[in-house]
């Protein structure tokens, strides 16, 4: 996948657990992993506006594109 999720730095930045910042946001852990690993198919933007407030961040702190691999390459 091209986007790549970087909850992961947010995170750490800010010493916060998944846990936590799934009740901050209001989602389940088990979403939120989703999420945090690259496996969601799409993002709602209240869930993406609602972590940027809880992590004190812009969106393209935890979003940014990677070009793919070309075939055969």
């Amino acid at each position: 996948m091209p986007i790549a999720v970087d909850i992961d730095v947010m995170l750490a930045r800010r010493k916060m657990s998944v846990g936590e910042l799934a009740d901050r946001v209001g989602i389940t852990p088990a979403n939120l992993a989703v999420l945090k690993n690259g496996r969601a198919k799409a993002v709602r933007f209240a869930t993406l506006a609602a972590l940027c407030e809880v992590l004190e961040c812009q969106p393209g702190d935890l979003l940014r594109w990677e070009a793919e691999d070309a075939p055969g390459g």
